[in-house]
């Protein structure tokens, strides 16, 4: 999931002012019924946020609204920053917009919570055939669809082409990627070689949870195990470790993994690199939008495939998701219109203006993302890796994620705390928060 490199604003303040709104583009969903002219209105709830995608969002909503004179939707703006506690609170006061932005890792206790509208009877076949299974499970709970995936972000490794191919290290490929033991290699000596007070890889770990659970996939890790009786609960094994245990020993071990980058968000390690300070930054292929238009003219700048384990390439992904309230009496006319938006052209042209790939096979073919420019090339050839990330359906999760996996894992990676410590405070605590969802 993309979200924007901006300030967190205090999250029930955001959600107070956003319900209020919501609440002021129109009356509650209770009671709501086509207008005197027998228009029906919709809200869309956007979460775009950079001018290209608003664009691209708003003129799609244009060419609905053009098209279908009795089905009219307004666009309303969203912020990622507080969309949790914003939808939360607008669910509760029956004030939540029809349509909704999100991304699948923020579904399931939205779901399970009845606030979602099963959409498994209401999609078109047409959208249903064009969005792989593998997508579709990030969305389906309970086997009931709550979300059509539209967009997804694998990362992979911004790197600096010259100072790769100075070193002489082999260049990976979707084909041929590097392993996680020659990672880690490839970093040493680019270290060896780029000298003092410089490294081979910059890892920006400020939020580590989501990067270091979905590229342990690779390794096959998946840390939530399901239960007979349905239930998640966490256990830390040796394929666990792989992708942790490789960052801890480049930071603590190696030298090859800049440690004052391990508070950075992504957004930060970019004038490192460009200054020739890091070799690779592993980013969300996203940023690849401000290293093209920040980078300094002529920066040799390429994206190369993350590391492979005994699981090749899988990655987990968390997409963007469009949802429909429960409480909307206009689900059909909702979903028409999430139909249109993500017709295989317009999803192509999504993808484009977040810099991310589409979920749909047609737009996957789009000529212009699968060109070496830029690294959409190299982008699309990861497609068919991407799962469904490993926590996408734990209730919970993000209370784990930001009282016990957060400060675990920057402990770790910071040297504070070993892999068995490590492995404690995951399993122990992180299996007491779980359990209190799951009674």
């Amino acid at each position: 999931m993309r979200t924007p490199r901006t300030p967190r604003t205090p999250r029930t303040l955001v959600a107070v002012v956003a319900a209020a709104a919501l609440l002021a583009t129109g009356c509650s969903a209770a009671g709501r019924g086509p207008d005197k002219d027998g228009v029906v209105h919709l809200r869309f709830q956007s979460l775009a946020w950079q001018k290209e995608s608003v664009d691209i969002n708003r003129q799609l909503v244009k060419e609905w609204n053009a098209a279908h004179p009795t089905v009219q939707v307004e666009y309303v703006q969203g912020s990622w920053d507080s969309v949790h506690d914003q939808l939360l609170t607008s669910f509760e006061g029956g004030e939540a917009p029809d349509i909704i932005h999100d991304a699948s890792d923020d579904l399931a206790d939205f779901s399970y919570g009845g606030y979602l509208a099963d959409l498994t009877e209401l999609l078109p076949a047409r959208l249903k055939a064009d969005i792989p299974q593998q997508s579709w499970d990030t969305t389906t709970f309970d086997k009931k669809v709550y979300g059509v995936p539209f967009l997804q972000e694998p990362r992979v490794l911004m790197a600096n082409e010259k100072l790769l191919k100075a070193s002489g290290v082999r260049l990976p490929t979707p084909e041929q990627p590097w392993t996680w033991a020659e990672f880690r290699q490839v970093t040493k000596k680019l270290t060896a070689d780029m000298g003092k007070g410089k490294y081979g890889v910059a890892w920006p770990l400020k939020e580590p949870v989501s990067a270091t659970l979905n590229l342990g996939l690779s390794a096959g890790g998946a840390l939530f195990r399901q239960g007979d009786d349905g239930k998640a609960a966490i256990r830390f094994t040796d394929a666990d470790l792989v992708v942790p245990g490789t960052v801890h020993d480049q930071v603590n071990t190696d030298g090859s993994a800049s440690a004052a980058t391990l508070g950075m968000g992504g957004s930060d390690t970019l004038p490192g690199f460009f200054g020739g300070k890091y070799a690779m930054v592993p980013l969300g292929f996203s940023y690849r939008q401000q290293i093209a238009q920040q980078a300094p003219e002529g920066f040799p700048w390429t994206v190369l495939p993350a590391p492979a384990g005994k699981d090749g390439l899988t990655q987990g992904v968390s997409p963007q998701t469009l949802s429909v309230a429960e409480d909307s009496p206009f689900k059909k006319e909702a979903v028409a219109f999430i139909d249109f938006f993500l017709a295989p052209d317009n999803m192509a042209r999504l993808a484009q203006g977040d810099w991310m790939l589409p979920t749909g096979t047609q737009a996957l073919k789009d000529p212009s993302l699968h060109t070496p420019k830029d690294g959409w090339a190299t982008g699309t050839a990861l497609a068919a890796h991407l799962r469904s990330a490993p926590a996408q359906k734990v209730r919970g999760y993000p209370e784990w994620k930001d009282k016990v996996a957060t400060p675990a894992y920057q402990e770790f990676y910071s040297g504070a705390i070993d892999a068995a410590e490590l492995r404690q405070r995951l399993e122990k605590d992180g299996n007491l928060v779980l359990a209190r969802y799951q009674r």
